[in-house]
């Protein structure tokens, strides 16, 4: 049997660290047994899903050096890779199981639904679905099916009994199939969810091997159960213990910069990165803490890694980072840094913005050193404001950074648009309202445009310099960033119902 594991990101937002982290553990799995690696898009979500995510995403793993066998891009033989080229196979095996009996036509309306749950939690009972699509008789079915009714695919789930869950890390976990969903496989408008494409894809694709997060243990019942409904070879299942915030939560943006664009602008280097994402969790034989990629598949054995949630340290990588860039000769040295940085593509966005405002090279130095930066070294101070007070400020800096979490389209005049719409919506003159941006973004009051700096910097730096403003002001409280939350909630409705209809 030839290993084949796999990666299959979803093209909904950055290329997430913990993306990274999966994908190495099945790189290094199947290059250790001699196996293939496989890169899937997993983008049945057509309304999140964007092609600029897709293209960070395989850059970013790129980037890293793991490089796929097949994929969206590398022809191979279970192609295509990306789902929503796939979708004419989903429906298929959809329709299979109902003739089957292992799956049925449900067409309970959103309404009805909701009204279920509703009733369930008033019941003081798990919201689930009830299982009322079952009750129809044939005929009813096949009339509201000829009638054109909207309808979904749900599957059968048994009503009693316990699915042992077997993994590679740990004894086999018991859930009880009362606790599991009736879940739906092929939504009304036919794009499949998630658990129906996923099960399809990885026979289809001939993957041997699941290795993915924690996070998908309660869904492994219902993908076993489709196995067995197909009559098909279960792959071998491996859940990743979570990477964690130092505060042992989950590890999220909104307290960790994770998006591996953010790493590659700060000027880690990939190796180190990579290096690091090894040992969340897993160490090597002889507990070294730097080592290669090569290394760690010589001496890889994923019956090594430690269920502990692994820590995500921004310090302890720094120190890591370190440890790699002291050992590079001086020519290489000087080679990654003109890479990071003092490169052509790079300096062309730049200079244009600085050949406007300078009388001497030398000026440029200190007009775009915020260019050449990571978080910069602002002070409380350099945030004063005759018409603003501290919680103002802070607020207008927590308000945008809550924004642009959510904006995809960075380009300048996106940027602008949400800004403008933002400080109008808090009732704060703009120019007023940029001053803590200039400050917290370019480290000066009086810069070059903050817009263009911040379409130049990108996302990942740009929110990271409006969080560390926030913490240098002193952060927020837990009951202050809930209040804040709720008022930005608030200010996000009245921001849309005065947005005028297309």
């Amino acid at each position: 049997m030839t290993v084949r594991t796999r990666i299959a990101p979803s093209p909904t937002g950055d290329p997430h660290v913990g993306t990274a982290y999966i994908a190495l553990f099945n790189y290094c799995f199947a290059r250790q047994h001699g196996g293939q690696f496989i890169l899937r898009i997993e983008d049945t979500d057509q309304a999140r899903s964007t092609p600029e995510s897709e293209r960070m995403i395989l850059e970013s793993l790129r980037w890293l050096g793991l490089q796929w066998d097949e994929g969206p891009d590398v022809a191979g033989g279970a192609g295509p890779y990306r789902q929503s080229e796939r979708m004419e196979i989903y429906g298929k095996y959809a329709e299979q199981l109902v003739a089957d009996g292992h799956a049925f036509y449900c067409f309970a309306t959103a309404e009805e639904l909701d009204e279920m749950r509703q009733q369930q939690i008033e019941r003081g009972e798990t919201p689930k679905y009830d299982g009322r699509g079952l009750k129809l008789s044939k005929e009813e079915v096949e009339q509201r099916l000829a009638a054109g009714e909207p309808h979904v695919i749900r599957m059968k789930i048994p009503e009693e009994g316990v699915c042992q869950v077997p993994d590679m890390l740990r004894d086999p976990i018991d859930i009880n199939w009362s606790q599991v969903d009736m879940q739906v496989l092929l939504k009304a408008d036919g794009m499949p969810t998630y658990h129906l494409a996923n099960v399809v894809d990885d026979h289809l694709m001939g993957i041997t091997h699941v290795i993915r997060g924690e996070e998908w243990i309660n869904s492994a019942p219902k993908h076993i159960l489709l196995y067995q409904y197909f009559g098909w070879d279960m792959p071998t299942l491996c859940h990743m213990p979570l990477l964690r915030n130092p505060d042992k939560s989950k590890l999220s943006k909104r307290k960790n910069p994770t998006c591996i664009t953010y790493y590659q602008r700060m000027g880690f280097l990939p190796e180190a990165l990579l290096n690091y994402l090894g040992r969340m969790g897993w160490s090597m034989p002889d507990e070294r803490e730097k080592f290669t990629l090569a290394e760690m598949i010589e001496n890889f054995d994923i019956s090594r890694v430690s269920l502990g949630g692994p820590i995500f340290d921004q310090e302890k990588l720094s120190w890591l980072n370190g440890q790699w860039l002291r050992e590079l000769s001086v020519e290489d040295f000087a080679k990654r840094m003109q890479t990071w940085a003092v490169n052509t593509d790079y300096m062309m966005q730049i200079a244009p913005l600085l050949q406007t405002r300078v009388e001497r090279l030398s000026d440029a130095a200190s007009l775009g050193s915020f260019f050449f930066a990571g978080l910069l070294d602002v002070q409380p101070e350099q945030f004063s404001h005759k018409q603003l007070d501290e919680e103002a400020i802070k607020r207008i800096l927590q308000f945008v950074l809550w924004r642009l979490e959510t904006v995809r389209n960075w380009e300048k005049d996106t940027l602008f648009a949400e800004i403008k719409a933002i400080s109008k919506a808090m009732d704060i003159k703009l120019k007023d309202f940029l001053f803590p941006l200039f400050v917290a973004v370019t480290g000066s009051p009086s810069s070059v445009s903050v817009f263009d700096a911040m379409a130049i910097l990108g996302a990942d730096i740009t929110r990271a310099r409006l969080r560390h403003a926030v913490t240098v002001l002193g952060g927020l409280s837990k009951n202050v960033g809930k209040r804040w939350d709720k008022e930005f909630q608030k200010l996000m409705a009245k921001m849309l119902e005065e947005t005028p209809a297309e």
